[in-house]
């Protein structure tokens, strides 16, 4: 088990323990393994741009807001057992989702890869060419259900954080991976153990699998939280403030992917 495995799950303990305890303010919800969207810091804290997004957009609506960890599996079941009281973890918005939860706007767009070893020979993404490879993906995610829906005949392997489908890969257990674009394309142009891989293929585009972009999720009885969410994204997106968070991370705009 990793660092970071073993630390976010910490900070999901710990926020179990206190149920829903937080006398003032907000909770906010994210993964804590999925960087550099949202990551543990060596002294433990969390940080990343979802994590910075959704603080920003506390103090905009006048709120302090405690950062809670939840692995990716309880995420949605935390957040309607009232662990915390919105999620900001790089969740496509999707209608299988919504029959559960409701969502801000997008306060990003959002497409999927495939990632390969580099110098592979991979390079057609069809059923048929990728008949009895070894694929990975995060369970849970959209990304998983994209490989079961598209390669039925693949030898599927789902892990529970990124960060193992990154060992996976880089260790050559796995022949490619499907991921979110902008993740992946830090993992392997940014890190060590990722520089063994690239991106390949087109970009997996289908609003089936990457819905409506990249959303804030909040319980479907708190219409007004989601609402003051909507106009404090406003607000950090008209005054420059949603730019210099991006800017920390990305070279692009991710709200626009221009």
């Amino acid at each position: 088990m990793t660092l970071k495995k073993t630390l976010t799950l910490a900070l999901a303990s710990a926020a179990m323990a206190a149920g829903t305890a937080s006398a003032d303010g907000l909770r906010l919800g994210t993964e804590g393994a999925y960087p550099p969207f949202n990551y543990i810091e060596s002294d433990g804290s969390i940080a990343g741009f979802d994590v910075e997004i959704g603080l920003e957009l506390c103090k905009r609506i006048g709120e302090d807001c405690e950062v809670v960890a939840q692995d990716w599996d309880g995420i949605i079941p935390g957040l309607l057992a009232d662990k915390y009281d919105f999620i900001i973890a790089s969740m496509f918005i999707t209608e299988e989702r919504k029959k559960q939860v409701d969502f801000t706007d997008p306060y990003y767009l959002a497409a999927m890869t495939h990632v390969v070893p580099k110098g592979s020979d991979i390079t057609e993404f069809t059923n048929e060419a990728l008949s009895g490879m070894v694929i990975g993906a995060q369970s849970g995610t959209t990304q998983a259900d994209y490989i079961e829906t598209a390669y039925p005949d693949a030898d599927i392997r789902l892990y529970p954080t990124q960060d193992e489908v990154n060992l996976d890969m880089a260790s050559g257990r796995i022949d490619l991976q499907v991921g979110d674009m902008l993740p992946m394309l830090d993992w392997t142009t940014k890190s060590d153990d990722g520089g063994c891989c690239e991106l390949a293929g087109e970009p997996i585009t289908d609003p089936a699998f990457v819905g409506d972009g990249v959303g804030i999720a909040v319980r479907q009885e708190d219409d007004a939280l989601r609402e003051k969410l909507n106009a404090a994204l406003a607000e950090i997106r008209a005054d420059g403030t949603y730019k210099a968070i991006n800017d920390k991370y990305f070279d692009i705009d991710v709200y626009t992917m221009k």
